[in-house]
This record gives C-alpha cells, sequence and structure tokens, in this order.
C-alpha cells in the first residue's frame, strides 16, 4: 500500500523578511559532486519523498560547477526570471525543470522570486547518460542559493546550512540530497540508521572500516548518449508494479546487511549487496509496464567479465548500475593496481569509443 506524506519541515522555513535582503548584484559558486547508489531508491511519492532508505558513496571527479549570478529585478517582472547557460551556451530545456524547482522551494527561501538569476552550469562528465548529472546539477544550484540566503542570515549555523541546502535539493532531484556532504550518505527513513529521514540525506552515522572510506570507482561509459527513459518516468512506473512492495522490502533489508559489512571491512558482503541492489533496480524496469531494457549489450558483457575475473583472481572488484548502461567499476584503493591492469585490458575496449572515467569516494561539495 502506498503512504501519503505530508513534510511541513517549519525548521526550514525563513525566521527573516523579504525586507531583508543580500546585496542587489553579486554571483556565488560552488561544486557539488554525483554520487553512485550502493542501496537504491526506486520510487517515490510527493513531495519527492523515496519508497525506501538509500545510501550512496559521494564521486569526486563527477561534479558540477555551477555559478549564479543574481541582481534585484523590478516589481513589475515576471515571478521566476532567470536564464540557464549550459557549459557556456543558454539551454532552454532546463528551464521547466528548475521553474518547477523554484516554485517548490519558494516558500522556504522566498527571496527567490525577488532576483532575476543567471545560473552557468557545467559538467565534468556526459549529461543525461546514467551518471547522476541532476543530483550533482541541483545539489549545487541550492548550495549557490543557501549562501545566497545566508548573505540575509548570516547567524545561520553551519549544520542547519547543510541540511537545508540537501532539502532544497531534494525537491529538485530526490538523489540530490545526497550529494551535498560524504563519503557515505544516507537519504531515506530507516530504522536502523540513526538520524536517517525522508526530508535531506545524512552523513552515514556509524564506524566504517578504512578500506571503505577511500574506495576507487571507475565508470565505463557504454552509451553516452541521453537516456531511455528519465529517472522521474522510471520511478512512476513503481506506482502500479506488480513487484513494489517486495522491492521496497528487499531493499530495506539490504541496508540492514550492509551496516556490519561497511563496519567489519565484510568486502564478499559488500560485494553481494551492491550487485544485488544494481541487478534489482534494472530487473524493475525490464517489469514494468512499459517495460524497458537499460542495459546495452556490452552492459552484460562487462558485468559477466568483473564475475570471471573476481572469481579467478580472487581481487575484490564489483560493479553497480545507474538506470542507464553505463557500469561503475568498484574495487579498494590497495586493489588499484591489478583492477586498473585488468579493465584496461578486458573492459575499456566495451566502452563508447573507449571513454571511461576514473573516480573515486569523495568528501562533498565544495565552495568557489
Amino acid at each position: 500500500m502506498w503512504k501519503i506524506y505530508t513534510l511541513t519541515n517549519k525548521e526550514f522555513l525563513p525566521e527573516y523578511t523579504l525586507e531583508s535582503k543580500p546585496d542587489k548584484k553579486g554571483s556565488l559558486s560552488w561544486q557539488s559532486p554525483s554520487n553512485i547508489a550502493l542501496i537504491k531508491y526506486w520510487g517515490k511519492t510527493g513531495p519527492q519523498i523515496p519508497k525506501n532508505a538509500s545510501v550512496s558513496f559521494t564521486l569526486s571527479n563527477c561534479h558540477t560547477t555551477t555559478r549564479l549570478f543574481y541582481k534585484q529585478k523590478s516589481p513589475s517582472a515576471k515571478k521566476f526570471d532567470f536564464k540557464v547557460f549550459f557549459e557556456g551556451k543558454e539551454n532552454t530545456a532546463f528551464r521547466p525543470k528548475i521553474e518547477s524547482f523554484f516554485k517548490r522551494i519558494e516558500s522556504y527561501v522566498p527571496f527567490v522570486s525577488s532576483f532575476e538569476f543567471e545560473i552557468h552550469t557545467k559538467n565534468s562528465f556526459p549529461h543525461s547518460s546514467g551518471i547522476a548529472s541532476s543530483a550533482s546539477g541541483m545539489s549545487a544550484l541550492a548550495l549557490c542559493l543557501m549562501s545566497l540566503e545566508k548573505e540575509i542570515d548570516r547567524n545561520m549555523s553551519s549544520d542547519h546550512f547543510f541540511q537545508k541546502a540537501s532539502f532544497l535539493a531534494r525537491l529538485g532531484s530526490g538523489s540530490a540530497a545526497r550529494s551535498i556532504k560524504g563519503p557515505l550518505v544516507v537519504w531515506g527513513s530507516h530504522p536502523d540508521i540513526k538520524g536517517s529521514n525522508d526530508a535531506y540525506g545524512t552523513v552515514y552515522p556509524y564506524e566504517i572500516d578504512p578500506v571503505f572510506s577511500s574506495f576507487k570507482d571507475t565508470i565505463l561509459l557504454v552509451d553516452q548518449g541521453v537516456k531511455q527513459v528519465s529517472s522521474t518516468v522510471g520511478h512512476n512506473l513503481m506506482i502500479d508494479h506488480p513487484f513494489a512492495e517486495a522491492r521496497f522490502k528487499q531493499a530495506e533489508e539490504n541496508m540492514t546487511r550492509l551496516v556490519p559489512a561497511l563496519q567489519q571491512g565484510d568486502l564478499d558482503a559488500f560485494i553481494k549487496i551492491v550487485e544485488r541492489e544494481a541487478l534489482a533496480l534494472h530487473a524493475m524496469m525490464m517489469t514494468s509496464d512499459p517495460y524497458f531494457i537499460l542495459m546495452k549489450p556490452n552492459t552484460l558483457k562487462i558485468i559477466e567479465r568483473i564475475w570471471d575475473f573476481r572469481k579467478r583472481s580472487g581481487t575484490p572488484v564489483c560493479f553497480t548500475l545507474d538506470a542507464g548502461a553505463n557500469v561503475h567499476v568498484l574495487y579498494p584503493q590497495k586493489d588499484t593496481e591489478a583492477a586498473d591492469a585488468f579493465i584496461q585490458a578486458e573492459l575499456v575496449s566495451l566502452c563508447q569509443e573507449n571513454h571511461y572515467i576514473k573516480d573515486q569516494v569523495g568528501t562533498g561539495a565544495v565552495l568557489l
């Protein structure tokens, strides 16, 4: 049974008035990372509430850089007055998503209707190809808006700043709630994760073995085109999915199993949980109505070669997937030499134009 959630989140409503405003013009810039979920969330209800808790590695090299130019506008101007520039060129395709975002957050940051904005953004990775570009993009924009609010409320605590940034980012893209901090971030309420909640992401609160704090992630770009199915469409397909409740239960149980694996440095358990989660995500898409196969033939070849290499070498290399064809190859830092040699010898040729990204666990967003 799908639940209806109502979150008032009064703690994020502003205590200042619109008479208190930042300088009339200026700019702010943040660099915000993408993330890769280990426990996946797939299925949500409004407003942007996950049907199960998720946890992700914050990445380091895959990030979005956003500079927000602002200036006070005339009272006669339209309510939300902004332009979006992506990688140096004006991009009107992003307008509907950002306007919807502004509408959702206006009661929490009412100054968004008082300024004219130019949003200049760029990614360090291909847009809309299965890497969480909406997560890094919306979190970077949310952080810029929070820096603008910080100019009004100069007594704002650091904890409140980042919690509210995650809260706002979530209203733009669910997974963006996990792209503020690092190295492991939980989003969604779970009985075994202290402090976890549906409103914003929280840093994973328990001890983790050092092996997980320096994990590597080589992202194999099997398909650099636009995703076949948007995340929003994919999440909506869970509403009447015959296996939805079983999937939510599976994700909750896998989160419980992951806690001791992370604490004890149990790589075998970690690998089993992470790979099952990736395949379960794609299984949901393959059995939805309408149904989709998001993996490509080379995605499957890569998975099979990873399984074979792990079996014959004993190297703890594993994979995970987002809602696309690209493969995230995860492995401990201590196994970098063996894993990188395997990737070069057997996997790079399966990427589109041999393209891949070397990444690793990161610590979160940076003010520029």
